[in-house]
């Protein structure tokens, strides 16, 4: 089975030469290349709570501690978890992202 990227789950067209990203902006979760990888995702694509300034509800979210509460409600996190079983750290994530 292929691992979707949060932006092909949401189609939300903002990653790179997505629908909306002309118009609306590209997320920076499509774009983060530090986290290439992390869950088996492309760039920011299965990490994006961890990702600060995603463009999720078409407005740009703050920090993970700013932001992880309204994720932790998202469909795809608990998409992410179920796929996964066990999640990468938050501290190595973190470590890739400094």
């Amino acid at each position: 089975m292929k691992k979707l990227n949060c932006w092909e789950v949401k189609k939300c067209g903002r990653e790179p030469e997505g629908k909306t990203a002309d118009e609306l902006g590209v997320c920076i979760a499509s774009l983060e290349s530090r986290a290439d990888g992390v869950n088996g995702g492309k760039n920011g694509g299965r990490v994006c709570w961890m990702i600060a300034g995603t463009l999720c509800g078409n407005k740009v979210q703050g920090t993970f501690a700013n932001k992880i509460s309204s994720c932790l409600d998202c469909e795809f996190y608990h998409q992410v978890i179920e796929e996964e079983k066990r999640l990468e750290s938050v501290s190595s994530i973190l470590k890739k992202l400094e």
